[in-house]
């Protein structure tokens, strides 16, 4: 009886024990179109897409965007550039981000900045003075506030934004 009451002791500890297994998040923001503030020109730095009460927050580094078309992939490292993740108490609007002064609610509940990973963009001429770029995300790693790293994203392609040179 001594045996089965330790064995069944053992059971329950092992079953009640953490096994050290990160949660992996899935951040995805793929079918999202990106937004900015304002009339968009290759000064334009802040890009973001919501995702209901998510955020995605992209700053990028300044002189990445060019009226021009690039024949490699220009490259920066987040550090460079930002990339932040916000979880919000409720919806968020884009009004979040561009009124002049924020609404109070919905309140951030949790952000996570990410540490590692590239910003790639690609430019084309769509004609004379018109230029698309694409922005793709490229490894990026998210650590939250417990030191976890959160590894499971997909995020690839960031968006799809024109600029003119008029």
């Amino acid at each position: 009886m001594k045996k089965f009451l330790s064995l069944i002791g053992i059971a329950v500890f092992l079953y009640n024990c953490s096994d050290g297994d990160l949660q992996i998040e899935t951040i995805d923001f793929d079918s999202v179109t990106a937004q900015n503030c304002g009339t968009l020109t290759t000064s334009t730095r802040v890009f973001f897409k919501i995702n209901d009460d998510e955020a995605l927050i992209l700053n990028l580094a300044s002189g990445l965007l060019k009226n021009e078309a690039s024949t490699e992939t220009i490259s920066s490292n987040i550090g460079t550039s930002t990339l932040t993740y916000r979880i919000f108490s409720d919806a968020v609007s884009s009004g979040y981000f561009c009124d002049e002064i924020p609404p109070i609610e919905p309140v951030v509940t949790e952000e996570i900045e990410a540490t590692g990973g590239s910003v790639l963009i690609n430019t084309v001429a769509i004609d004379s003075v018109t230029f698309e770029h694409t922005i793709q995300l490229q490894d990026i790693t998210l650590i939250n506030e417990q030191g976890e790293r959160i590894t499971d994203l997909t995020i690839t392609d960031f968006g799809t934004v024109q600029t003119s040179s008029n």
